[in-house]
């Protein structure tokens, strides 16, 4: 097996939003924000070799959307899913499978491309990978969350005929994928978020997504104001983090402009920060 990082692009997004209740005064000591209060995001997949099989684990906020869109979100930097992929010799063509850890736009958004008047799944080869209770959560949005479901990212995967389902019960916290590795499943940001859990050279390697965007947002009260269930992230962030710092399990961290892996260690204030490293280091 072989895991890659692939920085499909930077963005903004408000500070004061991206840390909850947590002061300013706090949070920008880690993620320093501009002049508009805004801080920057990486857009960070993975890519899975395995066998035969090409697994990608997120996809991006993507390209199709319109210039008032891309406008609220500030997307800057050199980077793209293709350009990354192509890097490392890939093309679309090859991707068997594209694990979706939730359906939110900055995840999901690269799945799904515009060429002239029609939206098809970019990855044409690939089965994609949801759960039931999140699509349903997804198409049917309560109103602190719509902005974030978009039908156009949505809809053409499920006409395509491409999109599966993993089996991620009601009250089960870690589940199998038939991927290869297990997932945490997550309910404070969304409902039945999935975590992948891998088992890579002698490590474990969790792939934390939203649960935990960026070392910034280690300690248990720096929860995000987008979360919808601040107090359920709380508890799960205190059982997996806990979970991680007693076993020595790596962090992929999608969302943190500078760091692609974190180790914590325990501390009389909970788990703090250990060491950062590359993926690949």
């Amino acid at each position: 097996m072989e895991l890659n990082a692939i920085n499909t692009g930077f963005f903004k997004l408000d500070g004061g939003a991206m840390f909850g209740v947590v002061p300013k005064s706090l949070w920008q000591r880690t993620n320093p924000a501009d002049q508009n209060n805004l801080c920057t995001w990486a857009m960070r997949s993975m890519l899975i070799e395995d066998n035969n099989r090409l697994i990608l684990i997120d996809t991006g906020i993507g390209s199709k959307q319109d210039e008032k869109f891309f406008s609220h979100y500030h997307l800057h930097g050199n980077d793209s899913l293709k350009g990354n992929l192509k890097k490392i010799g890939h093309e679309p063509k090859d991707i068997t499978d594209v694990f979706l850890t939730h359906l939110h736009f900055d995840h999901v958004g690269g799945a799904v491309e515009r060429i002239g008047d029609i939206l098809k799944p970019t990855f044409e080869n690939a089965n994609y990978w949801t759960n039931q209770r999140h699509l349903a959560w997804a198409k049917f949005p309560n109103n602190r969350e719509k902005a974030s479901f978009l039908v156009e990212n949505i809809r053409p995967l499920e006409e395509s005929g491409q999109l599966n389902f993993i089996d991620a019960p009601e009250g089960e916290r870690r589940i199998k994928t038939g991927l290869g590795f297990d997932a945490f499943v997550v309910n404070g940001h969304t409902d039945a978020q999935m975590c992948p859990i891998i088992s890579y050279r002698g490590e474990t390697v969790v792939f934390m997504a939203d649960l935990l965007p960026s070392v910034g947002h280690i300690p248990l009260p720096y929860v995000m104001g987008y979360d919808t269930r601040p107090l359920i992230t709380l508890e799960e962030k205190s059982h997996i983090l806990n979970e991680v710092s007693e076993n020595g399990y790596r962090l992929f961290l999608e969302h943190d402009p500078q760091n692609e892996t974190c180790t914590l260690e325990k501390t009389d204030r909970g788990p703090r920060l250990a060491h950062t490293r590359i993926l690949n280091d």
